[in-house]
């Protein structure tokens, strides 16, 4: 598809956007949405003309990139057959939607109840653990971001929580590993591993076992940072719930359906958790569509007894079909394959590669097609390039780095003091490569901020 330009059009669109839209996250005076005219594959454009190759993959879900032509079809077939129907009744597209995904999820996590996107979807996930448990509180990382639902809120540990924490949602947070940052003075993997998992055990026996429903964790953490666990972390964990009868929760939202390289994180890890939240990736956004997998035990619990939750759009044949057709497409195309294949070969060189070359680059990690660049100001000292939660002045630094790239022809993924390297996963090695290079060039804007 060509971008055609059409600046009166363009706007149109920002006037009404700013008459009437209010916008997630947002001082509504402060900000200035691009007014984007079409998108296919990897790009997006303007109604000026511009193109950016989108190093987001919208809000890392966008896994097939857009406009795919197989899902956009089998979303007008499903509307022409059947738009919508209740969950209460068997419909095909939310069967097939349901099998395919229980095919693809690790151990017996055969159960699939669908939500309309991530955040509910960690919501029914601790229901489900506090109605099985008969338990109240829940364990999470402070690097994490579940949702901006009331509890997945409270369950997240940035800063977005705060406006909205209850301080009563029955939540206890811990430190998860972290090398880079290690909050245990470890000076390797194995060190960090093994003090983490002391750290948490010690919060659950100061907690109490016996009141602890769930640990939930994101397989790998997504906008905290994009921390791959050290090897052993998650089976760790799992050992852990399962000697206090904790059930184990795996938020796959965004590192799930190939993101990682593999269907799952957690096969990375070879680790199956109780219970496992999803949503993004599924259906690559196109009609929004989340989830839980659930385990054989839990689901057994709700076999003659009510589970006392649901959502009229749960399983909506819309975003079911478009389910089916991105899981048929990403193992037709081999979208899985090329994430990990590319990622090791073109993305982890490349950026490591910058990493050489950029002073302000202090740490680079990831997997698959999720990668972070952490920007510091000294890499000795590790100084985040921006304060924590900075915004405003303080924040300048990030942002004359995020201006640079779309200069440059990238939409950049940019949260705190990093960068996220998170385009869709069949971006061929030639936009890969084109990404790569527009990120060395916005780099010099954070090299100019670092030190010595």
């Amino acid at each position: 598809m060509t971008p055609q330009t059409d600046p009166r059009a363009g706007a149109a669109v920002k006037a009404a956007d700013r008459a009437h839209v209010f916008h997630s996250w947002s001082a509504q005076d402060l900000i200035d949405p691009l007014a984007v005219a079409g998108a296919e594959g990897s790009y997006f454009w303007d109604y000026e003309g511009k193109r950016y190759l989108d190093l987001t993959s919208g809000l890392v879900y966008t896994n097939i990139g857009y406009q795919h032509p197989k899902v956009v079809a089998a979303i007008q077939e499903q509307a022409a057959r059947l738009t919508t129907f209740a969950p209460a009744f068997a419909v095909e597209a939310r069967s097939e939607a349901a099998r395919l995904i229980a095919e693809r999820t690790p151990g017996d996590l055969d159960k699939i109840f669908f939500t309309n996107g991530g955040a509910d979807a960690v919501e029914h996930a601790i229901r489900m653990a506090r109605l099985h448990t008969g338990r109240p509180k829940v364990l999470s990382a402070y690097r994490s971001y579940h949702g901006g639902t009331q509890q997945a809120v409270n369950l997240t540990g940035d800063p977005r929580r705060w406006p909205s924490d209850s301080g009563s949602a029955g939540v206890v947070r811990f430190w998860a590993p972290y090398l880079y940052r290690s909050r245990f003075y470890a000076e390797t993997e194995e060190q960090e591993c093994a003090r983490a998992l002391e750290h948490l055990e010690t919060t659950i026996a100061f907690e109490g076992p016996a009141t602890i429903a769930a640990i939930i964790l994101e397989t790998v953490p997504g906008t905290a940072g994009i921390m791959v666990p050290p090897p052993g972390y998650l089976a760790g964990v799992r050992e852990i719930c399962d000697k206090y009868g904790i059930v184990f929760v795996l938020d796959e939202v965004m590192a799930g359906f190939g993101r990682t390289g593999e269907w799952f994180a957690a096969d990375l890890f070879g680790v199956v958790p109780d219970l496992m939240t999803f949503a993004k990736g599924v259906n690559s956004g196109y009609v929004p569509l989340g989830g839980v997998a659930i385990s054989g035990a839990i689901a057994e619990t709700f076999g003659k007894r009510a589970y006392p939750g649901g959502l009229t759009y749960s399983g909506h044949p819309l975003a079911c079909a478009a389910a089916v057709a991105t899981i048929n497409v990403m193992a037709e195309e081999g979208v899985v394959e090329n994430a990990r294949n590319l990622g090791a070969s073109v993305v982890e060189p490349g950026l490591r590669e910058l990493a050489e070359r950029h002073p302000s680059v202090g740490d680079v990690r990831g997997v698959g097609m999720f990668w972070a660049l952490e920007l510091v100001k000294n890499r000795e000292t590790r100084e985040p390039l921006v304060p924590y939660n900075a915004s405003g002045e303080a924040n300048a630094p990030m942002a004359a780095f995020a201006a640079a790239a779309k200069q440059a022809g990238v939409w950049p993924f940019v949260n705190m003091n990093r960068t996220h390297f998170v385009p869709p996963l069949n971006t061929g090695e030639a936009e890969l490569k084109e990404g790569l290079a527009a990120l060395d060039a916005a780099l010099t804007a954070a090299d100019a901020h670092t030190e010595g």
